[in-house]
C-alpha cells in the first residue's frame, strides 16, 4: 500500500541524514523567508496587482475592523502562476457573494503542515506561532483556508501549539454552505465530462467529501462521474506531507509517480477534466499529463475556477 510505504520511505531517508538537496532548499527557504518557493514577503501580495476586484488586505489597514472572514490565500495560491487563477477566481466568487473577508497580506507565513510532516517540528512550531498571532490580531468569525494541507495543520496541530482551537473551514466547505446562492450565480453551463480527485488532507485524514462534490454538482451542465477509487478509497497525488519535495527520492522507490497512475485513471473513466481543491495538485498533475503523454487530453482545474466560469466571470478557463 503506497499509503504506508511514502512515510516510511520518507522517515527512513531522513533518518539516515538522507535528505534530497531540494526538501533541504524548501525546508531553507520557509525558514528564512516564510514560504517554499523563497520568494520575499512582499511578493505575497503581487498577484493583486493590476487586478480590479476589491480585495481588502488586513496587514495594510491602520486599524483594521472585524471581518467575517479570515482568507488564509496560503503559498501555492500565493506565488504560483496557476494558483494566482484560482486565487482570482475565489476573490471574484467571494466579492459576487457578498462575502465580508480579509486577507493577511505579506504577515501570512506557510502553514508548516508539510514542513512538519518531514520532521522539522521546530520551524512547525514557529510558522505556528507566528500565524497564531495574525488570528489573534485580526477579529473574524471564520478561517477559511485555501489548501487542505492548511485545514489540517490549522484544525489538528496549531492548537498544540498555540492553545487555542480555531474555526476553520476549507473553502469548500464554507462555499457549500452558499450553495443555494451559488446556484442561482452560475448561470453560464459547462458542460464537461469532470472527475474529482479528493485531497489527501480533506479527505482520508478530515473525513470531508461531501462539500466539494456539492459544489461540482451544482455546477449547471456538468456530466460529473467518480474514479475508481475515490473518496475512503481515494489515492494520493504524492505532493502531500513533503512528497512535492521529494520526487526524486520517491522515483527510486517506485516505477510511477503516483500523479501519473490518478492522470491515467482520469482519462480511463472518460474525463475530460481532473476537476481538484488543492494548490498543491494543479501542477502536479498538469506535469503528470504531459508526462504520461496526454498533453490536450486532460485539463486540471480547481473547483473554484469552474464556479467562477460558471457566474460568467471568470477569463481562466475560456480556453478549456
Amino acid at each position: 500500500d503506497m499509503m504506508k510505504i511514502m512515510p516510511a520511505v520518507r522517515e527512513q531517508a531522513v533518518l539516515d541524514g538522507n535528505v534530497p538537496a531540494e526538501l533541504q532548499d524548501m525546508l531553507k527557504n520557509v525558514a528564512e523567508y516564510g514560504n517554499p518557493m523563497g520568494e520575499s514577503a512582499r511578493k505575497r501580495v503581487k498577484w493583486m496587482r493590476k487586478f480590479e476586484e476589491p480585495v481588502r488586505d488586513l496587514s495594510k489597514e491602520n486599524d483594521p475592523q472585524p471581518v467575517d472572514v479570515l482568507w488564509y490565500v496560503s503559498d501555492y495560491f500565493s506565488y504560483h502562476n496557476r494558483g494566482n487563477d484560482a486565487a482570482k477566481a475565489m476573490v471574484r466568487v467571494f466579492n459576487r457573494l457578498g462575502i465580508d473577508y480579509g486577507i493577511l497580506g505579506k504577515e501570512e507565513k506557510c502553514d508548516g503542515d508539510s514542513q512538519r510532516l518531514v520532521g522539522e517540528s521546530g520551524l512547525f512550531e514557529e510558522l505556528a506561532e507566528h500565524n497564531g498571532a495574525q488570528f489573534e490580531k485580526y477579529e473574524h468569525n471564520k478561517l477559511v483556508v485555501s489548501d487542505p494541507h492548511a485545514y489540517n495543520a490549522f484544525k489538528n496541530f496549531y492548537p498544540k501549539v498555540t492553545k487555542r482551537e480555531y474555526n476553520v473551514q476549507h473553502y469548500t466547505q464554507f462555499l457549500a454552505e452558499h450553495v443555494n446562492n451559488l446556484k442561482t450565480l452560475m448561470k453560464r453551463s459547462y458542460s464537461k465530462k469532470v472527475t474529482f480527485h479528493d485531497p489527501c488532507y480533506l479527505g482520508r485524514h478530515n473525513g470531508e467529501y461531501n462539500a466539494p462534490r456539492t459544489l461540482i454538482n451544482a455546477i449547471p451542465g456538468i456530466d460529473f462521474m467518480e474514479m475508481f477509487r475515490c473518496k475512503e478509497q481515494g489515492y494520493c497525488c504524492g505532493g502531500g506531507g513533503g512528497g512535492m519535495w521529494l520526487d526524486g527520492l520517491v522515483a527510486d522507490h517506485t516505477s510511477e509517480r503516483l500523479s501519473e497512475n490518478r492522470v491515467k485513471e482520469a482519462i480511463e473513466v472518460g474525463a475530460e477534466v481532473l476537476a481538484v481543491c488543492c494548490p498543491y495538485e494543479v501542477s502536479r498533475f498538469e506535469d503528470a499529463v504531459k508526462s504520461t503523454d496526454n498533453d490536450g487530453k486532460l485539463a486540471v482545474i480547481d473547483i473554484i475556477e469552474i464556479i467562477d466560469y460558471s457566474m460568467g466571470t471568470g477569463e481562466t478557463i475560456e480556453n478549456v
